[in-house]
């Protein structure tokens, strides 16, 4: 399809890239009004015609176009009859002096002409297992990591507050103090740093990151080297300019109150990493959105305990904060040379001039270290929202609207760029050097997502979440594998009867394909975002899980070498023994039953405050589960074990070694059992 000129067919109907099929009909634009009644009314009879006599042509393609406008017309129809029977009594009721009467009358007519003028906001799409080329557990590119491929992914609904309510009334949005659990934000940020590295300390776990970096940046098998400097880039999607006070950048309380956006709590956990774990100095590190302002409840909040980083904004240098610098020079330049990225408006995105690249901050270029961390949401445009789409605000023009035409649905109520093989801007930003190829580990924070930019974090639905916040913190050093990943969460929550089903759009994914194998890329597109001649190699590896219940990957199972989900589930049942007697000494049992199918209870005593971990290993010495790792007092506890790997895959039959390990302030402790799992 040509980027400014489009058949009568692609004008009326959204067509599959690859067969030419209609999709979907398209209902916008200046003939909207005329032709939703005359297509609406055909979409009905068809429907009907079809579908009475045999239900079951209700999945047929024919039928997935025509639904959505049949009912949307019936909606019209009512809406019509409404306005016109609300007008009819109101001038009857006038007539005979009921002037109350009439009056709320043509108030019902008004409003109902309204609505029958606005065209809907939130288009829905429909949820299908399987999109286009989404086959599960099928691996392409290559992975990347310490342990290639590998996804950490941290749940724990204690980290948050399920009673938050996100009233700006009542001062109650997600990012308050109170609806925020530091320390166990801290402990989920710990741990799946170290899942992800194979240690079991802070410090370990940063110096295999730092090496890792530096070995694949040509620095040689270092870590973290005096005088190095790293950007934090959150996503601040709310904080634009006049949307706050400018006497004091405090969150809004519009609208957009509690958007979901970047944790602040997640980045403050990040914060005492990098300066009490790694030795960075404060003065080394930059945090921000460079395109957008810090709040000030953030800002009171990371300021009061690193008074040295350095906070930047868009515009402001005062209030303690830091303005951004423009580059000089163009820095990105993108693959498409000017066909589908335009100066246009959002509604008319082919309606400017060609653009071809973009100018970036100076701080992307001065940094060694970058860390993305952004939100993960769905996303109108492009589907869904992480790190690659967290970097719509590292360019330097006033907004974004140019890089949303690289998308797979620019003019938001018209994914006309649905399907596979097309340009996709976020390959060029994933591949550039100084945004994806700068970043250290991607840490990707779900713990109040969201189902849209703009729209405030949603509780999930899905299992494991049994509605409540996602309570998430996900991490790899593969920046396709987490995507990927997220993508599959995100698409398995925002299904059609959400009403927020943007990941269901065809092609959201198409970026990833690309992004880990040029072999997907389109004809005529070379990725070579520096514009050097070099164009990019793999990114990572891209695959989907075999289901939403079980989010397994081809590592997982053992039948490929792509993804591997690990997941650290902090909802192991431990309880406490309130009628045992008196504790004396730390004591790991047996536990019972032994030999056990599906699951055994496992008793421990504490016989002072400690830290307690309780881990299950395979006889290789493996990690299989963790089912105790937090601060205990003093008393006698059991915990259980369901017989799976910490990432929900079952474990085999065989013989597993329990062991407790307590770290106490005066006493230590360690003890070991053996148990035998049959099935």
């Amino acid at each position: 399809m040509s980027s400014k000129k489009q058949s009568l067919k692609e004008k009326l109907f959204n067509t599959c890239p690859k067969t030419g099929r209609i999709k979907s009909v398209k209902i916008n634009g200046p003939w909207a009004a005329l032709l939703f009644p005359i297509i609406g009314l055909v979409s009905m009879v068809w429907f009907l015609f079809r579908v009475l006599p045999k239900p079951s042509r209700l999945s047929y393609p024919c039928m997935r176009v025509a639904a959505p406008v049949a009912s949307g017309f019936v909606v019209y129809m009512l809406g019509l009859i409404t306005s016109a029977v609300a007008f009819h009594k109101a001038r009857k009721n006038f007539r005979n002096s009921g002037y109350v009467l009439a009056a709320l009358l043509l108030v019902v007519a008004l409003v109902s002409s309204v609505l029958l003028s606005q065209n809907p906001k939130r288009p829905v799409y429909a949820s299908t297992a399987i999109l286009g080329d989404q086959t599960p557990n099928n691996p392409m590119g290559t992975p990347k990591g310490i342990f290639p491929g590998r996804v950490v992914w941290a749940w724990n609904p204690e980290s948050t507050n399920e009673n938050c309510t996100l009233s700006s009334k009542n001062n109650d949005g997600w990012f308050m103090p109170n609806n925020n659990n530091m320390p166990v934000i801290e402990k989920m940020l710990s741990d799946v740093l170290q899942s992800l590295t194979g240690t079991t300390t802070n410090q370990a776990a940063w110096e295999a990151i730092f090496k890792f970096y530096n070995n694949n940046h040509g620095k040689g098998d270092v870590t973290y080297q005096e005088g190095e400097e790293i950007f934090i880039k959150i996503n601040a999607t709310s904080a634009w300019s006049g949307n706050f006070s400018n006497s004091d950048l405090s969150k809004s309380k519009n609208n957009y109150y509690s958007v979901a956006e970047t944790n602040p709590y997640v980045v403050l956990a990040v914060f005492r990493h990098l300066v009490n774990v790694v030795g960075v100095p404060q003065d080394k590190i930059y945090v921000g959105d460079p395109m957008k302002h810090i709040y000030k409840h953030i800002y009171d909040l990371w300021h009061g305990e690193f008074p040295n980083i350095h906070y930047l904004d868009y515009s402001f240098s005062s209030l303690g904060r830091e303005k951004v610098v423009k580059s000089t020079n163009p820095l990105i330049f993108y693959a498409d040379k000017g066909e589908i990225l335009n100066t246009g408006s959002w509604n008319d995105p082919f309606g400017g001039d060609p653009i071809y690249n973009d100018r970036l901050y100076t701080v992307f270029q001065n940094i060694d270290y970058l860390l993305n961390i952004p939100c993960m949401k769905g996303h109108k445009r492009a589907g869904i929202t992480m790190f690659a789409k967290n970097h719509f605000g590292s360019h330097t023009r006033d907004g974004a609207s140019h890089l949303h035409n690289g998308l797979v649905n620019p003019t938001e109520n018209d994914p006309f760029r649905e399907g596979y093989g097309m340009y996709r801007v976020l390959v060029d930003i994933m591949g550039h050097e100084l945004l994806g190829g700068k970043n250290l580990v991607f840490i990707m924070d779900a713990l109040y997502a969201g189902s849209e930019a703009v729209d405030p974090p949603n509780k999930w639905t899905s299992a494991p979440f049994n509605n409540d916040w996602c309570s998430s913190i996900f991490a790899s050093l593969d920046n396709v594998a987490i995507e990927s990943v997220g993508y599959d969460f995100l698409k398995a929550e925002y299904t059609e009867d959400k009403q927020w089903s943007y990941p269901q759009m065809e092609g959201v994914d198409d970026y990833l394909h690309q992004a880990a194998d040029s072999n997907n890329w389109p004809a005529g597109i070379t990725y070579d975002p520096e514009g050097d001649g070099t164009p990019i190699s793999s990114l990572g590896v891209h695959e989907h899980w075999n289901n939403a219940a079980d989010k397994q990957y081809s590592r997982n199972l053992g039948t490929g070498q792509g993804i591997e989900l690990i997941k650290i589930d902090y909802t192991t049942s431990v309880h406490k023994d309130e009628n045992a007697g008196m504790v004396t000494d730390y004591k790991l049992y047996s536990n019972y039953p032994n030999p056990f199918n599906p699951q055994t209870t496992i008793r421990f005593d504490v016989a002072a405050p400690a830290h307690v971990e309780l881990n299950v290993y395979n006889t290789l010495g493996q990690k299989v589960a963790s089912l105790v790792n937090n601060e205990y007092q003093t008393g006698s506890f059991t915990a259980t074990w369901n017989g799976t790997w910490d990432n929900g895959s079952p474990a085999a039959s065989g013989v597993y070694i329990y062991r407790l390990v307590v770290n106490g302030a005066e006493h230590n402790y360690s003890q070991a059992q053996q148990m035998l799992l049959v099935k």
